[in-house]
């Protein structure tokens, strides 16, 4: 008899599936000859692209347990991920019951690379808290710790008479940024043979680590315009979140990773994204190039006063 892990038509649950990771995890599962159940929030073009390409879409919120219960219906293997919101906990509460009941048998949870005990942000030590409930089920757990992703680039992009600026309150602090498409590789191959990797956490990080002048220098060379890196302090950093009306719990969050940062917590590189994912992760070069059309303005984290 076939392994459950060598079946290739088994049913995955796919939630935060319009987002960074999620999209091309379903489109990889899907690929690969397996069904896909995409949870979204609300149905628009992203989630109606998913369906054209064969995920069964369903509309729900991760902290309502009727829905979630019922989008774990007849589910294999099931990936997980929340926003940065003070609700993490609940949301894994519920996620963890649901897919118990239903009888999954493993998971694979998107963490961050600063989740630990002793962590001044609050969501930081709530995803640690998160991992180890989720390590008290009987399901195959899989925890994924990313640094900084590519995509904030984007985000905290300011465009400035055609000359590109990063603002940010990392001093000299480096990180090998990691793309979500990368990402996705590592999840649909956990999902697809979770044995492996039952109780394991796993950091994940592109290719090259550099301080933010290199990644302003890797930019400009993208996008053949100048790009130049500005370091503020994490005070700074707060009052411009502040002005974008970006929630406290958020805000609390990003100015204290920011100091876990300049203290080497998101320092690194390794191989895991070749050996799991089977995949050669971007390079913050290769990144920016493919998505030129995120910088034609500035990113969503910046100041209206810049944009």
């Amino acid at each position: 008899m076939a392994l459950l892990s060598q079946q290739p038509d088994r049913l995955f649950l796919i939630t935060g599936a319009t987002g960074k990771t999620g999209t091309t995890a379903v489109h990889l599962l899907l690929e690969r000859g397996h069904r896909v159940r995409a949870l979204v929030h609300r149905e628009d073009d992203r989630s109606a692209a998913l369906a054209a390409a064969g995920a069964e879409i369903v509309v729900g919120d991760l902290l309502d347990l009727h829905a979630v219960s019922s989008a774990m219906r007849g589910v294999s293997g099931a990936y997980f991920v929340y926003p940065i919101a003070p609700a993490l906990v609940d949301a894994t509460v519920v996620f963890a019951q649901a897919a118990t009941e239903a009888g999954v048998r493993s998971i694979v949870n998107l963490s961050q690379i600063s989740a630990r005990r002793e962590a001044a942000s609050n969501a930081a030590r709530q995803h640690w808290l998160c991992e180890r409930l989720l390590d008290r089920t009987s399901m195959l757990t899989t925890h994924l710790r990313p640094t900084f992703f590519a995509e904030w680039i984007s985000q905290f992009w300011s465009l400035e008479d055609g000359q590109g600026v990063l603002r940010l309150p990392f001093g000299t602090g480096r990180h090998a940024p990691v793309a979500g498409v990368d990402q996705s590789y590592v999840i649909a191959a956990i999902l697809e043979n979770p044995e492996p990797h039952d109780r394991q956490i796993y950091p994940l990080h592109g290719p090259v680590e550099m301080d933010n002048y290199g990644i302003a220098a890797a930019t400009s060379r993208a996008l053949g315009i100048p790009v130049r890196y500005e370091p503020i302090s994490v005070e700074e950093f707060a009052d411009r979140l502040a002005s974008l009306g970006m929630s406290s719990h958020l805000i609390q969050h990003l100015s204290n990773v920011a100091i876990d940062y300049q203290n080497g917590i998101f320092r690194g590189t390794n191989n895991l994204i070749e050996v799991i994912g089977n995949r050669t992760p971007l390079t913050v070069e290769e990144f920016v190039h493919d998505r030129r059309h995120l910088f034609g303005r500035s990113g969503q984290f910046v100041s209206a006063s810049l944009t």
